[in-house]
């Protein structure tokens, strides 16, 4: 008499490949940055960053911080990536940079997260780990969306009250910027320490939507999002 042979099932351990929960994981209060790949991007498009730095940290407001942000913009923008635009407040700093690529960019970021660092480790008297996670980036793919990105930028103290005078907020590209109203008092630009943009956008595109007022104050929400999310 035939028996049936029943094939017995065997559970695999998955051991290798990518598995739910692995990899590094985000740090402090505000993580949650994703660690996809970063979307592509286009020589053409300026991009809106902001790092944060560790819970505990001394303020980066402090006009001997400041002084060491300024050298590391300067010392991290080449031909491939530059700081054009920033802005410094007490735990974390926006930057509208332009870059030749994605991985353009993220050498750019990196060169500059470690510079930044060390100035920063160097000031305080301390070793270790400065900004808490990866950074956030926002490609910019329209006038409105520049424009927009440089009032949130340039007047991101003002609107949280760290910044009331009549006057462009000292810790930022703020009195070097050339593209205030005229008409506003305070508004003459000092010279620039930064490259100028080299994008349309960024350099011609955001002004045909209309200079901006030095009082001037973000509408709605553009809290960064992640390149990967944003196209």
């Amino acid at each position: 008499m035939k028996t049936k042979t029943r094939q017995r099932e065997f559970g695999f351990t998955n051991w290798g490949g990518k598995r739910r929960g692995a990899g590094r994981k985000p740090k402090g209060v505000r993580a949650g940055v994703s660690h996809a790949p970063r979307a592509k991007l286009a020589a053409r498009f300026p991009v809106l960053v902001t790092m944060r730095l560790l819970d505990g940290l001394a303020s980066l407001r402090a006009k001997d911080s400041h002084a060491a942000l300024q050298e590391a913009f300067m010392a991290s923008s080449k031909v491939e990536f530059r700081v054009v635009e920033y802005s410094v407040q007490a735990t974390h700093l926006h930057l509208m940079v332009e870059s030749q690529d994605e991985r353009a960019l993220a050498r750019g970021m990196n060169g500059l997260a470690v510079r930044i660092a060390k100035r920063f480790n160097r000031l305080r008297r301390r070793v270790g780990q400065v900004f808490s996670d990866r950074y956030h980036a926002r490609i910019l793919r329209s006038p409105s969306e520049v424009r927009r990105a440089l009032v949130y930028l340039l007047q991101n103290a003002r609107k949280h009250g760290a910044w009331v005078a009549r006057v462009a907020d000292a810790y930022s590209s703020g009195p070097m910027f050339d593209g205030w109203r005229r008409d506003a008092r305070g508004a003459e630009s000092s010279p620039r320490l930064l490259g100028r943009a080299r994008t349309w956008l960024l350099a011609v595109g955001w002004r045909r939507l209309g200079l901006i007022g030095l009082l001037e104050l973000p509408k709605g929400a553009i809290e960064p999002r992640p390149a990967s999310a944003s196209g």
